[in-house]
Protein backbone atom coordinates (compact mmCIF):
# COMPACT_ATOMS: atom_id res chain seq x y z
CA UNK A 1 0.00 0.00 0.00
CA UNK A 2 1.76 3.41 -1.02
CA UNK A 3 1.93 5.64 1.92
CA UNK A 4 -0.64 8.41 0.27
CA UNK A 5 -3.53 6.03 0.94
CA UNK A 6 -3.29 6.44 4.44
CA UNK A 7 -2.48 10.24 4.68
CA UNK A 8 -5.18 12.52 5.31
CA UNK A 9 -5.96 14.74 2.52
CA UNK A 10 -6.36 17.83 5.06
CA UNK A 11 -2.61 17.56 4.89
CA UNK A 12 -2.58 17.85 1.71
CA UNK A 13 -5.16 20.72 0.60
CA UNK A 14 -3.40 23.61 2.00
CA UNK A 15 -0.41 22.56 -0.37
CA UNK A 16 -2.92 22.38 -3.75
CA UNK A 17 -4.40 25.79 -2.15
CA UNK A 18 -1.03 27.48 -1.76
CA UNK A 19 0.13 25.94 -5.27
CA UNK A 20 -3.40 27.75 -7.15
CA UNK A 21 -3.09 30.33 -5.53
CA UNK A 22 0.74 30.92 -6.43
CA UNK A 23 -0.93 31.65 -9.55
CA UNK A 24 -3.44 33.29 -9.24
CA UNK A 25 -6.24 30.86 -9.12
CA UNK A 26 -8.16 30.98 -5.89
CA UNK A 27 -9.19 28.21 -3.08
CA UNK A 28 -12.92 28.80 -5.06
CA UNK A 29 -11.93 27.56 -8.55
CA UNK A 30 -10.07 24.57 -6.22
CA UNK A 31 -13.15 23.58 -4.73
CA UNK A 32 -14.72 23.45 -8.07
CA UNK A 33 -12.24 20.68 -9.21
CA UNK A 34 -12.36 18.52 -6.40
CA UNK A 35 -16.43 18.49 -6.32
CA UNK A 36 -16.32 18.00 -10.01
CA UNK A 37 -13.68 15.20 -9.97
CA UNK A 38 -15.48 13.77 -6.36
CA UNK A 39 -19.38 14.37 -6.75
CA UNK A 40 -18.77 16.25 -3.14
CA UNK A 41 -21.17 19.18 -2.35
CA UNK A 42 -19.26 22.35 -0.30
CA UNK A 43 -20.41 20.84 2.93
CA UNK A 44 -19.03 17.20 2.31
CA UNK A 45 -15.84 18.29 1.01
CA UNK A 46 -15.55 20.27 4.09
CA UNK A 47 -16.80 17.57 6.50
CA UNK A 48 -14.14 15.10 5.12
CA UNK A 49 -11.19 17.82 5.73
CA UNK A 50 -12.38 18.62 8.75
CA UNK A 51 -12.65 14.79 10.53
CA UNK A 52 -8.88 14.04 8.05
CA UNK A 53 -10.09 11.58 5.79
CA UNK A 54 -7.34 9.50 3.87
CA UNK A 55 -7.24 9.40 0.61
CA UNK A 56 -8.26 6.03 0.42
CA UNK A 57 -11.64 6.56 2.39
CA UNK A 58 -12.43 10.30 -0.02
CA UNK A 59 -12.10 8.11 -2.74
CA UNK A 60 -14.20 5.18 -1.63
CA UNK A 61 -16.98 7.52 -0.62
CA UNK A 62 -16.28 9.60 -4.02
CA UNK A 63 -18.77 9.18 -7.06
CA UNK A 64 -16.32 9.60 -9.59
CA UNK A 65 -17.54 12.28 -13.03
CA UNK A 66 -18.37 10.46 -15.59
CA UNK A 67 -15.35 12.04 -17.95
CA UNK A 68 -12.90 11.25 -15.77
CA UNK A 69 -11.31 8.87 -18.51
CA UNK A 70 -11.07 12.32 -20.19
CA UNK A 71 -8.14 13.17 -18.03
CA UNK A 72 -5.08 12.28 -19.63
CA UNK A 73 -1.51 13.30 -19.46
CA UNK A 74 1.80 13.18 -17.06
CA UNK A 75 1.84 13.22 -13.34
CA UNK A 76 5.58 12.53 -11.83
CA UNK A 77 6.75 11.31 -15.13
CA UNK A 78 3.69 8.77 -15.18
CA UNK A 79 0.98 8.44 -17.36
CA UNK A 80 -2.40 8.67 -15.73
CA UNK A 81 -4.36 6.44 -17.85
CA UNK A 82 -2.15 4.09 -17.56
CA UNK A 83 -1.61 3.67 -14.06
CA UNK A 84 -3.46 0.67 -12.82
CA UNK A 85 -4.30 0.95 -9.19
CA UNK A 86 -7.41 2.35 -9.09
CA UNK A 87 -6.47 4.54 -6.06
CA UNK A 88 -3.25 5.90 -7.38
CA UNK A 89 -4.92 6.66 -10.91
CA UNK A 90 -7.70 8.40 -8.80
CA UNK A 91 -4.94 10.09 -6.69
CA UNK A 92 -3.14 10.99 -9.79
CA UNK A 93 -6.27 12.41 -11.57
CA UNK A 94 -6.96 15.22 -8.55
CA UNK A 95 -3.03 16.43 -8.99
CA UNK A 96 -3.89 16.19 -12.68
CA UNK A 97 -6.66 18.39 -12.38
CA UNK A 98 -4.82 20.84 -9.42
CA UNK A 99 -1.75 20.97 -12.00
CA UNK A 100 -4.02 21.58 -14.61
CA UNK A 101 -5.33 24.89 -12.82
CA UNK A 102 -2.41 26.35 -11.47
CA UNK A 103 -1.06 26.31 -15.02
CA UNK A 104 -3.75 28.43 -16.22
CA UNK A 105 -5.86 26.48 -17.89
CA UNK A 106 -9.47 27.42 -18.47
CA UNK A 107 -12.11 25.98 -16.10
CA UNK A 108 -13.97 24.88 -18.74
CA UNK A 109 -11.37 22.61 -20.41
CA UNK A 110 -10.04 21.57 -16.61
CA UNK A 111 -13.51 20.28 -15.99
CA UNK A 112 -13.22 19.04 -19.61
CA UNK A 113 -17.15 20.81 -20.66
Amino acid sequence: MHRIFTTSVASVYPHYVAKVERKGRTKAELDQVIEWLTGFDEEALQRHLDDDTTFEDFFADATLNPNVSLITGVVCGIRVEEIEDPLMQQVRYLDKLVDELARGKAMEKVLRA
